[in-house]
């Protein structure tokens, strides 16, 4: 017998199988009628949600919680959780509910096992200005309101059906992702008034009008079909051959779910074409080109997956080549290797001092980009957050492995009077990623939580204020006379970055590059008088003058 527990519709809690929406077992005590002890299997689709507080509550009612889990001989049913999401874009760890993961396959390995519709890529910058668009809530990612009045316009609006039209006019079905209700209205308006049959569907068109847009719409009866919110999760149109994001987003999760939506196979279906409204390029955002390793400001036009695959991997590869040829001259990259730049546009740095080393911010450009927070490269790819109060966040790679994965530390200053001999704790793993941008969204979420909003934010009034006596007086402690750091020279903000970057070992890294450089100029000097001996004995052959 199975029995369906949503909305109206009430389970009696006995039934061989329950099926179950979140919001409904949740709601009053509709939960409590389920008893523990009956159930074999609790199976969570979407399952990247399954840290989240409301099914966190439903673990703990079914003992699967963690505490539960201490508790010997605990009867419980078994977990399976299943989800094409493999990641939080907010840092929460999935592994405060699932243990292990038994079986995962990459969309881009199901593409290539024709699991999967193929698919091919257009990235068109809108010139939207997102740089005053806020990020809010847990997830990071653009508050809608702000977001909509940086997009929803009718110059970005036409430059976004002008693609479609330049683009994919010839596609069959083609799904558009807006920002809110409003940019749905006017970005509809828009295909119209170039005789474009589009519709809407929104959290308010009623379900017998819904009902009616989608068949209509899976029957080939009009093009063009928008959205906001509505499709990006548990939507099933196969025959959508287009999808175009007309929102920009930070989230890689929202970004893989709204391309999706094209990729299940149909029928007629020779595969699906995305065009990514990527806005500008200065806020973090992530692309389709980010899915693939590329830097996000990488321009693409109908490239496929094993296209864009192999240029990430030539680009790696021509990436290790340089950094392997650089190392050999002692010297510096200026660009961080998660920025993934193109190798012919690296650039390396001499630094004659430490001063030199600690005023160099360019690395902390990208990372700032990002994130909200004041962090700063320390080195190549390890970058640290200070929270003015002794505690520090840390990113960086994990080099014991091929895979090199990201890993966020914490590191919190010990109270007064502690007798260890470190006045800190030991470091405390918050989470391993592959992508340098979940790391840092990791890192932020619990920066947001533990740490003095206004000691890190980089928007920050005090970081505009002349330097304090103190801390020139400790940026000036390796200076000469002629080279001391006065309050016209520097701000409060950018002189607590070189601080940071002093204690956390400039100086121990500027010693070893000066130490690979010795090395190498005694090489070169070797060389030279090699040359000069070899040259004293050479004897040249012609006639005798």
């Amino acid at each position: 017998m199975i029995e369906i527990e949503m909305g109206s519709r009430h389970a009696t809690g006995v039934a061989d199988i329950t099926v179950a929406s979140i919001q409904s077992i949740m709601s009053g005590d509709r939960l409590g009628k389920f008893d523990p002890n009956r159930f074999k299997l609790l199976l969570v689709d979407e399952a990247h949600h399954i840290v989240a507080t409301r099914y966190l509550d439903v673990l703990k009612h079914f003992r699967l919680d963690e505490e539960s889990q201490k508790i010997p001989n605990n009867n419980c049913p078994a977990l399976v959780g299943v989800s094409a999401t493999f990641s939080r874009h907010d840092g929460l760890r999935l592994g405060a509910a699932i243990d292990q993961i038994v079986y995962h396959k990459d969309y881009l390995d199901m593409i290539e096992g024709e699991w999967l519709s193929t698919a091919s890529f257009t990235t068109v910058q809108s010139g939207a200005d997102l740089s005053k668009v806020r990020s809010l809530g847990k997830q990071g990612d653009f508050q809608t309101g702000g977001l909509s009045k940086a997009v929803n316009n009718d110059e970005t609006n036409q430059i976004t059906v002008q693609a479609w039209l330049a683009q994919a006019q010839d596609r069959k079905a083609t799904l558009v992702f807006c920002v809110d209700l409003a940019h749905v209205s006017s970005l509809t308006a828009m295909f119209r008034r170039f005789g474009i049959d589009a519709r809407f569907i929104t959290s308010d068109t009623p379900k017998q009008i819904r009902t009616e847009r989608l068949d209509a719409f899976k029957n080939g009866e009009f093009a063009v079909l928008l959205n906001c919110g509505i499709f990006t999760e548990g939507t099933d149109i196969p025959n959508i051959d287009c999808v175009l994001l007309a929102r920009p987003t930070k989230s890689r999760n929202l970004l893989v779910q709204m391309i999706g939506r094209g990729l299940r196979l149909h029928p007629g279906k020779e595969g699906c074409h995305v065009i990514d409204m990527v806005a500008s390029l200065e806020t973090g955002i992530v692309t389709t080109p980010t899915l693939f390793g590329l830097d996000p400001s990488e321009l693409v036009d109908h490239a496929d997956v094993t296209s864009m695959t192999s240029t990430r991997e030539k680009r790696e590869r021509e990436k290790q080549r340089e950094e392997e040829a650089s190392s050999a001259m002692g010297q510096l990259s200026a660009l961080d290797g998660s920025m993934k730049s193109l190798a012919g546009n690296i650039t390396f740095t001499h630094y004659d001092s430490v001063n030199d080393l600690v005023e160099d911010t360019r690395g902390d450009v990208y990372i700032r980009r990002i994130s909200q927070f004041a962090w700063v490269q320390i080195d190549t790819d390890r970058y640290i957050l200070s929270s003015g109060s002794g505690d520090t966040l840390k990113i960086h790679r994990d080099d014991t492995t091929d895979e090199r994965p990201w890993i966020v530390t914490s590191v919190a200053k010990l109270p007064a009077g502690f007798s260890g001999k470190s006045p800190y704790a030991r470091p405390r793993e918050l989470a391993k990623v592959h992508e340098f941008e979940e790391a840092i969204h990791a890192a932020d979420s619990y920066a947001g939580k533990h740490c003095p909003f206004r000691n890190i934010a980089t928007s920050a009034p005090w970081r505009k204020y002349p330097p304090t006596p103190a801390q020139l007086a400790r940026l000036n402690q390796s200076r000469s006379e002629g080279q001391q750091l006065t309050s016209a020279d520097t701000t409060k903000g950018k002189a607590a970055d070189m601080i940071t970057k002093m204690i956390h070992g400039a100086k121990g890294r500027f010693d070893k590059l000066n130490q690979v450089r010795r090395k190498m100029e005694q090489e070169k000097q070797k060389q030279q008088q090699l040359q000069e001996r070899m040259s004293r004995h050479q004897i040249q052959v012609g006639p005798v003058r």
